[in-house]
């Protein structure tokens, strides 16, 4: 059994705690996501009309137009915000995971790596933050940050409050161990060989008393000094929410009890802490993990507060439980999803073939199945460039294949052009060529060919969905010719806009907008 394998045993709960045991509310049992009631998705200011746009009496809306444009897919990997391939600096044993005797040349080396768009880091409380009141960063954050702005790449990051596989250090910094007990855990008398590696890590065998006052505050206190320093930084993609156990996942298979006395003092405890996280991080995305309740401490009510919050989820393996599968495959279209999905460190030619397949190459297929907006390039606990390198140059269809299809690659792909009066309207269907939809609002301007704007407004958020077209009108000043207009769009989330580069073969502008032409010659 592997380190996410812990749905296969009973759980009991134990020890004291010091919050009140009033019974907690927020237990979501499993259900289908497809067509569950999260509510119509992020509010949309200065919505578009989205139609429809009859033509005839008796309900013509708009006189006759014709289509005048029209674009293409592009077959270009399309980098823009909340979609592509996350390259893993660290992971689950901070820079130990790093495979050189150079680790800032490896850093360097990885975040030069031209296939992630994206970078992840992972490092434990007591790195960002070993006394109270400050951050104090370690030199290879601080260094992936520098680099990443170097190379116009954005960071998502989770801080771990349990880390069973650094075995050098706790997690935790001592001014928190100092002040907070612990509880040790009790390993599933099953799942010992399984699990030997966390057994073994005396680090790994407890849980702090997550529900204490002091941790309450210190907690409370990290929280805010992340957010005042990267809340709203462009040069950060999301933020993982910090949850119960190992590696922050919400979970601390294989041991069978927690730190809390009861279910309902779990699910407030975990309640109220990722409020403080919804509470300072309020632009930039947190990042949910999908993981069921096996050690019951309220991931169900946590992962629904995420969405309802428009903020986004996660999974840490794609072939995993069923349950995990139904709320990627199904979420919200507005909800981004990331895959962590490690590759092996072996050599590619390590692994044999099933009926021609390699595991990597299926594992790819199975990533694009679920609709992922991210996907991590992560050689499991073998970090370097060198051997995602190798994979790449094993299996480049497959690699290529993803980069270019993941998450949204949306296009104005047919535009119609009418005029009312004096004045000229278009329509245009927007495409989504990619595999999931927009993590956000789709913000749409007609400008000028001095840059004036003539006409902005937005989507319905998450549209247009993957296969389908959305349409939109954009009424213009009078006098206005088609021909020179400039189309580009925008992404907000949580009050946050980001550039988008339109995904279409014909040729953009260098801020990837679109010049509007008549390009449609009939042949007929």
């Amino acid at each position: 059994m592997q380190r996410r394998d812990f749905l296969k045993s009973s759980i009991a709960l134990a020890v004291a705690a010091e919050l009140g045991t009033t019974k907690a509310q927020g237990f979501v049992p499993a259900h289908n996501w497809d067509k569950y009631d999260f509510g119509s998705g992020p509010p949309v200011t200065n919505r578009l009309n989205q139609g429809p746009f009859p033509q005839y009496p008796p309900e013509a809306l708009i006189p006759n137009d014709d289509v005048v444009m029209t674009t293409t897919p592009s077959e270009e990997v399309v980098p823009n915000y909340g979609k592509g391939l996350i390259t893993y600096i660290t992971a689950d044993s901070g820079t130990e995971e790093i495979k050189s005797d150079n680790i800032p040349q490896a850093i360097e080396d990885l975040v030069r790596f031209p296939l992630g768009q994206q970078l992840y880091i992972r490092p434990t409380w007591r790195e960002v933050q070993p006394r109270p009141g400050r951050l104090e960063l370690p030199d290879y954050v601080k260094l992936v940050f520098d680099l990443a702005k170097k190379n116009s790449k954005r960071v998502g990051f989770r801080i771990q409050m349990s880390a069973p596989d650094y075995k050098h250090q706790p997690a935790l910094p001592d001014f928190v161990l100092d002040k907070v007990p612990t509880v040790d855990l009790i390993p599933d008398e099953k799942d010992k060989k399984a699990a030997a590696r966390f057994i073994e890590n005396k680090y790994s065998r407890y849980q702090p008393r997550f529900d204490h006052p002091f941790f309450q505050q210190a907690f409370g206190e990290l929280v805010g000094l992340l957010a005042a320093e990267f809340n709203g930084n462009p040069a950060v993609e999301f933020v993982d929410t910090f949850l119960y156990g190992f590696w922050g996942e919400g979970h601390t298979w294989p041991f069978l009890n927690t730190p809390f006395p009861d279910y309902q003092t779990a699910e407030r405890t975990w309640v109220k802490m990722m409020e403080v996280q919804l509470e300072h991080f309020t632009k930039t995305p947190l990042m949910t993990n999908t993981q069921p309740d096996y050690s019951r401490v309220g991931n169900s009510e946590v992962l629904d507060l995420t969405v309802r919050s428009y903020n986004w989820i996660r999974s840490d393996t794609i072939f995993i439980e069923n349950e995990q599968i139904e709320t990627l495959s199904n979420r919200p279209p507005w909800i981004a999803a990331a895959l962590e999905q490690g590759i092996p460190a072996k050599s590619p030619d390590s692994f044999p073939l099933d009926e021609g397949l390699s595991p990597t190459e299926n594992m790819i297929a199975h990533v694009i199945d679920v609709g992922a907006n991210f996907w991590s390039l992560w050689n499991f606990h073998a970090i370097s460039a060198k051997n995602l390198l190798a994979y790449y140059q094993a299996f480049p269809k497959s690699f290529d294949q993803i980069n270019r299809r993941i998450g949204y690659r949306v296009r104005p792909s047919m535009i119609w052009s009418y005029e009312d009066g004096s004045s000229l309207g278009l329509i245009i269907a927007f495409a989504n060529d990619g595999i999931a939809g927009l993590p956000g609002v789709l913000r749409v301007t007609v400008e000028s060919e001095d840059g004036k704007v003539l006409k902005s407004g937005g989507l319905d958020a998450g549209y247009p969905l993957p296969g389908k077209l959305r349409q939109a009108q954009f009424v213009l000043p009078q006098g206005t010719k088609f021909a020179g207009l400039k189309l580009r769009a925008d992404l907000e989330v949580k009050g946050m806009r980001y550039p988008v580069q339109w995904a279409c073969r014909q040729k953009l502008n260098a801020d990837g907008s679109l010049t509007l032409r008549s390009n449609l010659h009939h042949g007929f």
